[in-house]
């Protein structure tokens, strides 16, 4: 239950500067990365702080490569990485899952209010039919629609909720 509400509470924090101001903030990230630390070795004993562990280490790799490729910043890292410190390493896995359902239907919902899903599509189109040919056409995409981003952060907290309400499986339907 302890680590649930930090949970939740850490994630509203996080949304709200990452909508606000596009950051996720290392003060708040590291003294919650210490107290979850610090919670599995007092509540739980050694083993708990074992499964935090490995719970950080597989939140972090999950997003280093797109990190590393320039589509993620590093606080999206961290604060998938605190996630799993929290709530262990299965918890963070199923984070992933929901969370990249969620990022998937957050960037389609802003296509469609930024009008421009035609036009992606289109080129998604044309850019896969040319490899077909053995073209290699470059995607018809404006160098400034590569600019906006949205707070990834917010995909992240969604995904995270989703699998706290979840119990912390995947659905299956």
């Amino acid at each position: 239950m302890w680590f649930d509400l930090l949970l939740v509470i850490i994630l509203i924090i996080c949304v709200v500067t990452d909508i606000k101001e596009r950051k996720i903030y290392n003060k708040v990230i590291f003294p919650s990365l210490m107290i979850a630390f610090l919670s599995h070795i007092l509540l739980d004993g050694p083993n708990s702080l074992y499964s935090s562990f490995t719970g950080f280490l597989v939140g972090f790799l999950i997003l280093l490569g797109p990190y590393l490729l320039g589509g993620m910043g590093a606080g999206d890292v961290k604060l998938l990485a605190l996630i799993g410190a929290l709530k262990g390493p299965s918890f963070v896995f199923y984070t992933s899952i929901y969370m990249a359902l969620a990022g998937g239907l957050m960037a389609l919902i802003m296509l469609i209010f930024q009008k421009r899903l035609h036009a992606t599509l289109k080129s998604i189109y044309y850019y896969i039919f040319s490899l077909k040919y053995g073209i290699k056409l470059h995607l018809l995409i404006n160098n400034d629609d590569l600019s906006n981003t949205y707070p990834y952060g917010t995909a992240i907290a969604a995904g995270a909720m989703i699998n706290l309400l979840l119990g912390g499986g995947l659905l299956l339907c």
